[in-house]
């Protein structure tokens, strides 16, 4: 009988180890082919003109037992994509991201909002053009679970967020070319 006691005790100390290793947060990695910022702004009110930057790195905490997280991540704006090379270089310009003194755009979560186990908005400080402002990411989906192909803990979510170009100090043309912009963000991530 003690010895069963003993492995009984045993056991409830493995579990409530393990159950503690389960609860601790991971650490992601952004991956930079499967993510993707865009952003699009009516030009003119003839079209709605969509944009992508091609190189974005950071970070991803997630705790799914605790619901807590936290997102890291810096965009390199001298990688945006208009669909023209001119074009480029003219939202690259001083007039809108002036890259040459503000190569990078960063966002820094600071509380991530849970509707039952998945997250669904993220506030957070936005940096564009050197200007810090606090935004709230809303979050279109989310998934977590281990890579098929990589065998290993990924996750991958959609949001967005509205923000003022004028309020980043980017609002040239502004209202003609329109000074609401949207941000859409496609993030895909890997357990580092």
């Amino acid at each position: 009988m003690k010895s069963f006691k003993k492995i009984s005790a045993a056991l409830a100390l493995v579990t409530l180890a393990a159950g503690s290793a389960l609860a601790a947060p991971v650490t992601y990695t952004v991956d930079s082919s499967h993510t993707f910022p865009r952003f699009s702004y009516s030009h003119f009110g003839y079209s709605t003109q969509l944009s992508s930057f091609g190189k974005t790195t950071g970070t991803v905490v997630f705790d799914a037992q605790a619901k807590t997280g936290s997102v890291d991540i810096v965009i390199d704006t001298t990688t945006v994509n208009t669909g023209f090379a001119d074009f480029n270089g003219h939202i690259q310009g001083e007039d809108f991201l002036d890259t040459a003194k503000f190569p990078k755009a960063t966002f820094k979560s600071t509380k991530v909002v849970f509707e039952g186990d998945k997250p669904a908005s993220i506030d957070g400080q936005l940096t564009i053009k050197g200007v810090t402002k606090p935004v709230t990411l809303t979050v279109t989906s989310f998934q977590a679970m281990p890579h098929p192909m990589m065998k290993a803990p990924a996750l991958g979510a959609n949001a967005f967020v509205n923000i003022k170009r004028s309020e980043y100090n980017a609002g040239k043309y502004a209202p003609y070319v329109g000074d609401d912009v949207r941000i859409d963000i496609a993030i895909e991530a890997m357990a580092k």
